[in-house]
């Protein structure tokens, strides 16, 4: 049985995560609203009903309450069927080719649907910012690995060429289904996402180099 000690322990600790989940959740708001410049630390503390001074005693700085949001923005995507293990499997369970393509566009998609409004902020700041300058290329580089371990999948169903390494396939495709781009096509000139899948869908194959697909 737990001690008094123990249970007054966890207790507190339960109510720190509830408190930084509330100060991540409202940081994740008014980034998204706002920007990472236009928000402050003070304006966090108003949306999530804290003192100021708790969210640097939950969390950090405001670098580490960005960090914090884009944690638990991964954490969800994860619950929410985006992982790469998910993706991975996608592309195994694949019919065809085509079908394979099909299930990396609509990853990619969904994915930038969730992760391009954060994206931007990160961005924005990395100019002003060389910690956040850090953590962008943090990001890209995490971005490049996933796709390294999910192009092992694609290459049994589309037999990637002969001489494409994973990595350079993992850049293609990183390059193409960049956040910037997704932002700058859907939000910049007004694409639905469907229009984006479709395009994905089509333009993959050129970076894709395999002798399965037939000449367009």
């Amino acid at each position: 049985m737990d001690s008094p000690r123990t249970r007054s322990q966890s207790r507190r600790d339960a109510q720190t995560a509830g408190t930084r989940g509330d100060v991540v959740e409202a940081a994740a708001e008014l980034m998204r609203e706002h920007g990472y410049m236009g928000t402050s630390i003070a304006a966090i503390a108003e949306r999530g009903g804290v003192a100021v001074q708790t969210i640097y005693n939950t969390v950090g700085s405001k670098v580490d309450v960005l960090a914090a949001v884009l944690a638990a923005a991964n954490t969800t995507s994860r619950a929410s069927g985006l992982s790469v293990a998910d993706l991975a499997s996608g592309l195994t369970g694949a019919a065809t080719p085509a079908a394979a393509i099909g299930t990396l566009a609509s990853w990619i998609a969904a994915d930038n649907e969730r992760a391009a409004p954060l994206h931007r902020v990160v961005s924005e700041a990395s100019g002003t910012d060389p910690e956040i300058r850090e953590l962008e290329i943090t990001m890209a580089a995490r971005s490049l690995h996933a796709y390294a371990e999910a192009v092992g999948a694609l290459r049994s169903q589309l037999g990637l060429r002969p001489g494409l390494s994973d990595h350079e396939a993992a850049t293609s495709i990183w390059a193409l289904g960049h956040p910037q781009v997704f932002h700058t096509l859907v939000a910049g000139l007004g694409w639905s996402t469907d229009a984006y899948t479709a395009w994905l869908r089509s333009a993959l194959p050129g970076v894709l180099p395999t002798g399965r697909f037939p000449a367009r």
